[in-house]
């Protein structure tokens, strides 16, 4: 049982047996990282609060594309953050973060984007029939074309490295601690929907959406564990922030952008949770159970990991 494909995915990255404390400061490192690239968003915003003149009034116009970017290069500076912790800290690759397989499987990477960008374009569309009062055609060529490269050059930087840290290596490295894929599996999921709690939509939809974020965790986390490797979330992850910039926004979203729609509607926590928890993920679970032909789902997602 302990030579299982699974258990090379959670395992495999630690075969240098550094113990769980070389995590923790490799996470630390990380959020350093990140907090350098929020340089340019505390300079812009000490500026504009210490000036009366807007230092950027000839792109006023843009503003919510240069919020977009300045929220977004964070998440490009912590991606080099990362790899400096895989290479160095850790003197492994970016595949064994990654995945089981000999090399990372792009294709499944390109599938997930595709399956879920379908998906979102297939439900928001449907909304939009059945709802049309909830929303507002908001497209302006200029700002959308801007909005459009800035999301399609750093969006993927900021979802794919969101699962590289959860789903790979935060998932190994409570693998190393707790033996377990389970506790893994809840802890990255607790902890990746925790981190959600300043979000706006919180303060909108109110505690109980952390229920949404924890669940997308445990659902990219099943999709990865059953998979053995992260490909087919990154892919789902890009496209769900991806196509959801370019679609649509709101008032009250953390993503503000120049989309085509604008959600006017009061949103409605019970069928937000229901839509995704009870609908979309255990539907796409199926999906993609049977397109890869998953097997062993007990042993994969909660048996204990032998020790060496």
């Amino acid at each position: 049982m302990a030579s299982n494909k699974s258990a090379s995915f959670i395992t495999d990255f630690s075969t240098d047996k550094r113990p769980f404390g070389f995590y923790l400061i490799g996470s630390l490192v990380i959020i350093l990282f990140s907090f350098l690239g929020q340089t340019p968003m505390f300079l812009f915003f000490s500026a504009e609060t210490s000036s009366s003149s807007d230092p950027f009034s000839y792109f006023s116009h843009l503003d919510s594309n240069l919020t977009l970017l300045l929220f977004l290069i964070p998440s490009l500076i912590a991606f080099f953050g990362f790899l400096f912790v895989i290479k160095y800290i850790h003197k492994q690759s970016l595949q064994s973060v990654t995945t089981v397989r000999k090399q990372i499987d792009v294709k499944r990477i390109i599938f997930g984007f595709a399956f879920w960008g379908i998906l979102s374009v297939l439900t928001f569309g449907a909304s939009l029939i059945f709802a049309p009062e909830h929303y507002q055609w908001n497209f302006e060529l200029q700002p959308f074309l801007t909005m459009f490269i800035i999301a399609s050059l750093l969006i993927p930087f900021q979802s794919a490295l969101e699962e590289w840290i959860f789903r790979g290596y935060l998932m190994q490295g409570f693998a190393t601690m707790t033996r377990s894929r389970l506790l893994s599996l809840l802890l990255t999921s607790i902890i990746f929907g925790s981190l959600h709690i300043l979000n706006p939509e919180i303060e909108k939809l109110g505690y109980g959406l952390l229920a949404y974020y924890i669940g997308s965790g445990l659902f990219f986390g099943i999709v990865s564990l059953m998979d053995e490797g992260i490909e087919l979330a990154i892919g789902i992850h890009v496209a769900n922030n991806l196509i959801t910039a370019i679609l649509v926004t709101a008032d009250w979203t953390a993503f503000q952008t120049a989309s085509l729609y604008k959600d006017v509607s009061t949103p409605n926590l019970i069928v937000e949770l229901s839509l995704s928890l009870l609908l979309l993920y255990p539907l796409s679970i199926l999906i993609l159970a049977r397109k890869y032909r998953w097997k062993n789902w007990k042993e994969k997602l909660i048996a204990a990991i032998d020790g060496e």
